[in-house]
């Protein structure tokens, strides 16, 4: 069964947050449930992401990475195509840390890595290597039935994409039969209704921090997007989450 993401405010509302802004580039909190651009995926959708912040910072934008529709937070942009074409360079060479935060069914280990090839989605057929890797920040039991089980156990993570795949965090957690709640593509439908009920709408996934070293200054930048509402009445039933995720530190990925 599928959900329609949650509507996203129009007008003066619809302002888009603004984490950092010079003359070269920005990083803004993208919301969850609006596209970042038109596409093959848009379906008939007439908002995008792109638009709002053209007429917004009232200048071509160039996004230098793209977030699906249901995910929220860091998203990087740049005003001009020299600018666009370094930071497109450094994610591809790795040089973009992407920190994203993510609920999943059940308990895994405390730090744990899936190496799975990706495909590139739809009509794009050849997979390609892709690794994510994964720590637990906490855990909590609900009491709400799961297959045999009479209450059912979920994780906050903190991810961290090595590879820049499609949907990869998303299909990564499937393939380790840890899927990500809300997700209604890749997802579980049955942990899916169970924070429905609770009143969580939106898929649990959010680009939460992002570092990256900037192509005119040489300065370090670290960016963070604190989740929305509605993700921290996720993170509001896991004893602890809110302090695990203040205290994280900036550390280099695992090895």
């Amino acid at each position: 069964m599928s959900v329609a993401p949650e509507p996203v405010a129009e007008g003066a509302a619809a302002t888009v947050a603004v984490l950092h802004e010079d003359a070269h580039l920005a990083v803004v909190d993208k919301p969850a449930g609006l596209m970042a651009h038109a596409s093959a995926l848009a379906r008939g959708e007439h908002d995008f992401l792109a638009d709002r912040l053209r007429l917004q910072f009232g200048r071509t934008v160039h996004l230098v990475h793209r977030l699906d529709r249901a995910t929220s937070g860091c998203l990087l942009l740049a005003f001009d195509r020299d600018m666009a074409s370094a930071l497109g360079k450094a994610v591809m060479a790795g040089g973009v840390e992407k920190q994203y935060l993510a609920v999943c069914r059940g308990w895994p280990e405390e730090r744990f890595s899936i190496d799975h090839p990706l495909d590139g989605g739809p009509g794009k057929p050849l997979k390609k290597p892709a690794l994510t890797r994964f720590e637990r920040l906490a855990t909590c039991e609900l009491d709400l039935p799961s297959a045999n089980f009479p209450t059912s156990r979920y994780a906050l993570l903190r991810a961290r994409p090595v590879t820049g795949r499609f949907r990869q965090i998303r299909r990564h957690l499937k393939h380790a039969s840890h899927h990500l709640v809300g997700d209604t593509s890749h997802g579980d439908g049955r942990h899916n209704r169970h924070f429905r009920m609770l009143g969580i709408h939106r898929m649990l996934l959010h680009a939460w921090r992002l570092g990256f070293v900037h192509p005119a200054t040489g300065a370090r930048m670290q960016v963070e997007a604190p989740p929305d509402a509605a993700f921290m009445r996720a993170v509001a039933l896991f004893p602890g989450a809110a302090e695990a995720i203040a205290a994280a530190p900036w550390d280099p990925v695992p090895a």
